[in-house]
């Protein structure tokens, strides 16, 4: 190899390994809980979400416009695993992702603005690609956390995508935003050209479960074959 060439190899390596470092470091500043990809997403065991709509999600063509993305579906149903895995997918584009607990933006919300900090912490919010809010639903927002979160929202109003998990559609949302109003102006801010994927009812962590249980136990298929593992008490008997 000339030493042109070995240069050439030499500044390549350089450029991917600082490109997956600074993949490294947008998935550490999203937060995420735990690692989840796409490609560990079994999409067999729940028919209702298609793989061509996610590997279209995948090119992250919609965070460069935007839009929103709503994940609605009953517990166990994927939700998070996609979430996680398309902000992950957006993190390693080159896109800034923020991922956050409903509960717990709004609750920083409440502190915030008790603190006077309110408007730093919405813009801190507003500056990131993409906000992926998990478990949207599961519990009662009362008019003020939902007021702080809608603030939220406008702030990245067709200009930074937005991503929500939640196990309410939006029928009834007012189980959550108890104002009918306000729970209108969310919805309408988390669907405008927005992609809606529905993951269904039926949850793959209870059936995986239900499988498993079902499955006869190694030591008891032992037993009844009559050449099971003596225990230390029989093989003292044995010796006698």
């Amino acid at each position: 190899m000339s030493y042109r060439a070995f240069l050439a190899e030499l500044l390549m390596a350089e450029c991917d390994d600082r490109a997956r470092r600074r993949s490294e470091r947008r998935i550490r500043a999203a937060a995420f809980p735990r690692e989840k990809s796409l490609r560990a997403f079994d999409f067999d065991a729940n028919p209702n979400v298609d793989p061509a709509t996610v590997n279209t999600l995948a090119t992250c063509e919609w965070v460069k416009k935007g839009e929103p993305l709503c994940l609605i579906g009953d517990s166990g149903t994927g939700k998070s695993h996609l979430l996680i895995a398309l902000g992950t997918e957006a993190a390693m584009q080159g896109f800034r992702v923020r991922y956050v607990l409903a509960t717990k933006l709004v609750n920083e919300l409440v502190e915030a603005a008790d603190e006077k900090q309110l408007s730093k912490t919405i813009a801190r919010y507003g500056r990131v690609d993409l906000l992926c809010i998990d478990e949207l639903g599961y519990m009662e927002l009362d008019r003020r956390g939902a007021e702080l979160l809608f603030q939220v929202l406008t702030e990245r109003e067709e200009k930074n995508s937005v991503a929500i998990a939640s196990n309410e559609s939006f029928s009834g949302g007012t189980k959550t935003f108890t104002d009918p109003r306000l729970c209108a102006a969310i919805v309408d801010r988390l669907t405008f050209n927005g992609a809606i994927i529905q993951t269904g009812t039926e949850s793959y962590r209870l059936a995986h479960t239900k499988a498993r249980a079902s499955q006869p136990a190694a030591g008891s298929t032992r037993a009844r074959g009559g050449c099971g593992v003596l225990t230390p008490a029989q093989a003292r008997l044995m010796r006698r």
